[in-house]
């Protein structure tokens, strides 16, 4: 049984379908990329599988639970996670405020959680008590990361973490992904940056158009002509 599995998912905005019927599934312990142009569906599917929105039909099961008809705040206790496109982190809050919201669903104050996301996220700590609008866009997306790890997640969902940032912080915030990962948080990522996603991921799936139209291996997906034109800006090898 995988840990997360997603079958033939439909959901739509209003009148228009935005996917349309993809499957798959999350092992424990992976870090999946998913990939795709604009518009294919990616951030979609991980609104849908942690409960922003509702499907139309499908399902999606979390560690063996069907969790497609219940509330988002519920599927957060369960052990999944979404850090969002954008952070929206609460920027006239500081840095540990934000951390602490993060905990709501602890009892207590959420030390040990603290004493984690800090040593992960150093900067963090050094920055505990500045207005978390004040940071850069790095740090805010650090801020974002921790603020989800204070649940403890089981499997983190993570929506184009490296979005406006400079490629040092890009390769910085993948570093912590890795290790997000190495510490026991299965991963699923959604990312723009195709050829740093399958570096780190193990299996990927590439939707178009809201339905998978390829998936496998990540090295494998890395090689395949497809993926490398489309995604990787790499032209066909001569006679290709």
């Amino acid at each position: 049984m995988s840990l997360l599995e997603v079958r033939d998912l439909v959901t739509a905005y209003g009148s228009i379908e935005a996917l349309h019927g993809p499957s798959f599934h999350v092992e424990e312990g992976e870090i999946v990329a998913l990939l795709g142009a604009n518009g294919a569906g990616k951030t979609t599917a991980l609104r849908t599988i942690s409960g922003l929105l509702r499907p139309r039909s499908g399902e999606v099961r979390f560690a063996g639970q069907r969790i497609d008809t219940q509330p988002a705040h519920e599927i957060v206790r369960l052990g999944l996670t979404q850090v969002p496109e954008g952070r929206w982190i609460f920027t006239l809050m500081t840095v540990e405020e934000n951390l602490r919201l993060g905990a709501y669903v602890e009892s207590g104050v959420p030390r040990a959680g603290l004493d984690r996301v800090f040593a992960l996220f150093p900067r963090l700590e050094e920055r505990r008590t500045q207005l978390a609008g004040t940071l850069s866009g790095g740090e805010q997306q650090m801020l974002a990361m921790a603020r989800a790890l204070m649940t403890r997640p089981r499997m983190l969902l993570l929506d184009e973490p490296s979005m406006g940032l400079a490629p040092v912080l890009v390769h910085l915030i993948f570093q912590k992904i890795a290790e997000i990962n190495r510490e026991g948080t299965t991963v699923l990522l959604v990312e723009q940056n195709a050829k740093a996603a399958l570096r780190l991921a193990k299996r990927a799936y590439v939707l178009e158009n809201g339905r998978v139209a390829l998936e496998g291996p990540a090295a494998d997906l890395a090689r395949n002509e497809a993926v490398r034109r489309a995604y990787l800006g790499i032209g066909a090898r001569a006679g290709g």
